[in-house]
């Protein structure tokens, strides 16, 4: 089935609207019978996996009315997703969050996703797998919550395609995206996609427009079955001007309209009555730029033998010019309803990487037994700079809550002089990694890998707010070793019952922005069990999947209980939980989908600083229980298709203390599809139906709510040809 928003309601016919697996269930087989690529490198089905694997398909997501990562990522289940500025489309997943959930780019992890993920448009992903847990020996450090691949769309060799989709709606949000697909002969095909979208804010917050562009194109030369070769390009872009940093929390004395979403210690609420207003002053932005150039040629050598190459280029220039902090003051002479204090920062990152991976594997048999075994190895190495500046004192200003008149941001980089610090950083790694799948029997599969890296870091940071300016320098080698084992049985063709462990590594901070005292930790150690269930009935019409797990954390930085002054490893972070998704075609005409999940997240020993006992504290950001649930009904007799999607996410805090908690929502989604002709579709869609008002994330202070937007509409219209 090509990826293209038209051919869903068609496809509904005989399709579960949400799978565990979230894909659209054509002829070519059974969800679980499909095959994950980032699950491993051994060809394995998702059935056979011994983990949890989601995949969100194009026509999934375009079905569902997402239209960013953020959105696309708050979509699987168990997730949530924020778009703090310097860090859009953040998410936490089973109980982690930040850059311990590594985001790849076509199987390639640049860097952690504090620092690469933007918030972009999702035309031009033909998927977006994910899997759940840790994942160090696939991808290397960071990997312990999970790992999400975007899958840029490729050429196609069968046929020619032109898609193209545009949509508009509330808060004047505009999408505009094409792409084709054009064979050129037998042996060559190409495709182009180009996006835009723009929008005067998607939180429904004043001075907050937002654009985004993207134009990727790749070339596929398959000159027989046996070799291809993939060339592409890639250039995403955006800017979001006076970056919205969420509502601020003020005391309910001095609330105009307090609303009941947060639960505070310190009687903190948020103000309705500040809902749309943005502090940001004017001319702030963050905004960055991004091109990739790669590269895969896969030969099938023989015999069951097999090599596969990938390179990779990749270059970002980010900028960032926001608040840095922001203080209520209580109420005086010049503001009678108190003020906000705010610290300005701005800082920039210069970001070049590059990668090459070689992978050798072999299909075969030992001593009558399937086996398929991947060994591989890869060498990356990374440039980066950033200068991170903050404002002088008096640059600070304070502003009226009700009414504020932001100013705008200093040009003269002579007025940013309370800090001027620059960073460089260059990161070597070699990787060397193996893995192996046996069938003992053929209902019994035992799956295992290992993986070591050399990482050599070379951290310097220069002060340039003294002459000469000192360089203080740290160059330390990592070398963790990550691996991983894991068992499937099929019960019956239909059942499949599986478990595995798995290990993990993860800097104590992002290793390309840590400070040059953090430096001197060794990595933190993780570790995983899960165990769980795949099962399907009616042909692949009906998908239940089950899965139970604990994930561990170990020498997280915490304080020394005999001298709370000194920062020491030796904390520990866990989560447990289980997950349970259900997708079913009832009829021909009526599909429905349900997941729920529940995780038990907690600081198992952390002390913080002044002596403060977070132990049995749960971490920010996470909630304890997530549902959704869909349905969508193609009406008798006619081309139109009636959807409605419900999401329900559990409490979370603000701060490790637990003094904050943002209360839990639940939000509704509904759509109309209108097959106009067979080449059109028009949709008419809702979100946030009840117009609920309700905290979505935390952001870089414990007081700044981002709060969910509004209710909105939206229309579309949708070609292929």
């Amino acid at each position: 089935m090509r990826a293209s928003p038209i051919a869903i309601a068609v496809a509904l016919l005989a399709t579960p609207a949400a799978a565990q697996d979230s894909i659209i269930v054509t002829a070519a087989g059974k969800p679980l019978d499909r095959e994950a690529d980032t699950a491993s490198r051994l060809g394995l089905t998702l059935r056979e996996t011994p983990a949890t694997v989601e995949v969100l398909d194009q026509a999934e997501l375009q079905f569902r009315g997402v239209r960013t990562a953020r959105e696309a990522f708050a979509e699987v289940p168990g997730a949530i997703a924020g778009n703090v500025p310097g860090n859009p489309a953040v998410i936490t997943l089973r109980g982690f969050a930040g850059n311990v959930v590594s985001i790849l780019q076509d199987g390639v992890r640049i860097s952690a996703s504090t620092v690469v993920q933007r918030d972009t448009g999702i035309w031009h992903f033909d998927r977006v797998e994910v899997i759940k847990g840790p994942a160090s020996v696939l991808f290397g450090e960071g990997a312990l919550g999970g790992v999400i691949n975007k899958v840029t769309r490729k050429p196609r060799l069968d046929a020619a395609a032109l898609d193209a989709l545009a949509s508009h709606g509330s808060f004047d949000t505009l999408t505009v995206a094409a792409g084709a697909n054009l064979p050129l002969g037998n042996t060559v095909a190409l495709r182009a996609d180009a996006s835009h979208m723009r929008s005067d804010s998607l939180y429904d917050v004043e001075r907050n427009r937002t654009v985004a562009d993207g134009l990727t194109a790749s070339l596929l030369f398959q000159p027989s079955a046996s070799l291809s070769v993939l060339l592409a390009i890639d250039n995403y872009a955006d800017r979001y001007d006076t970056p919205y940093q969420g509502a601020p929390l003020i005391p309910a004395a001095f609330a105009r309209d307090a609303s009941a979403v947060v639960r505070s210690d310190a009687g903190l609420v948020v103000d309705r009555a500040l809902r749309r207003r943005n502090y940001t002053p004017e001319g702030g932005t963050s905004g960055a730029t991004e091109t990739t150039l790669r590269s895969r040629i896969d030969w099938r050598v023989g015999d069951g033998w097999a090599l596969a190459t990938d390179l990779i280029w990749y270059d970002a220039e980010r900028d960032f010019l926001n608040n840095g902090t922001r203080t209520f003051a209580p109420p005086n002479g010049a503001f009678p309803d108190g003020s906000f204090v705010r610290g300005l920062t701005r800082f920039t990152h210069d970001h070049r990487f590059w990668n090459g991976r070689l992978a050798i594997s072999n299909a075969g048999t030992i001593a009558g037994m399937r086996n398929r075994f991947t060994l591989g190895a890869e060498y990356n190495h990374t440039d980066f700079a950033s200068l991170r500046e903050t404002a002088t004192n008096q640059l600070v200003r304070p502003v009226d809550p009700f009414a504020p008149v932001v100013g705008t941001f200093p040009t003269d980089g002579a007025l940013y002089r309370a800090s001027n610090v620059n960073f460089d950083s260059r990161l070597s790694t070699v990787s060397v990694f193996a893995e192996d799948a046996l069938n003992i029997t053929p209902a019994w599969l035992l799956v295992g890998g290992a993986r070591f890296d050399d990482m050599e870091l070379d951290r310097s940071i220069t002060d340039l707010l003294v002459t000469p300016a000192p360089v203080t320098r740290a160059s330390p080698t990592y070398r963790p070793f990550s691996w991983r084992v894991g068992s499937s049985y099929a019960v019956r063709p239909s059942i499949t019952l599986y478990a595995q462990y798995t290990t993990a590594v993860t800097p104590v901070s992002s290793i390309l922005l840590q400070s040059i005292a953090n430096t001197s930790f060794r990595l933190t150690k993780g570790y995983s069990y899960e165990a769980g269930f795949k099962a399907d009935a009616l042909d692949g019409r009906l998908t239940l999947t089950g899965a139970a797990y604990r994930i561990v954390q170990d020498d997280i930085l915490t304080r020394d209980p005999a001298n709370p002054q000194l920062t020491v490893q030796g904390g520990t972070q866990s989560s447990q939980g289980a997950e349970l998704t259900l997708a079913a075609s009832a009829t021909r005409q009526l599909t429905m989908g349900a997941t729920v999940t529940y995780t038990d997240a907690q600081y198992d020993d952390l002390v913080e600083a002044g002596g403060a006992v977070r132990t049995g504290n749960r971490p920010v950001n996470v909630p304890s229980t997530t549902a959704a649930a869909n349905v969508a009904w193609i009406l008798p007799r006619l081309p139109v298709t009636l959807s409605g999607f419900i999401r329900h996410v559990s409490g979370f805090y603000t701060d490790t203390a637990n003094t904050i908690f943002v209360r839990g929502r639940t939000t509704f989604d509904a759509a109309v599809n209108w097959q106009a002709t067979p080449r059109l579709t028009l949709a008419l869609r809702g979100r946030n139906l009840t117009d609920a008002f309700y905290g979505e994330y935390s952001g870089y202070g414990a007081t700044d709510i981002y709060i969910g937007a509004s209710r909105s509409v939206e229309v579309s219209a949708a070609v292929h040809f």
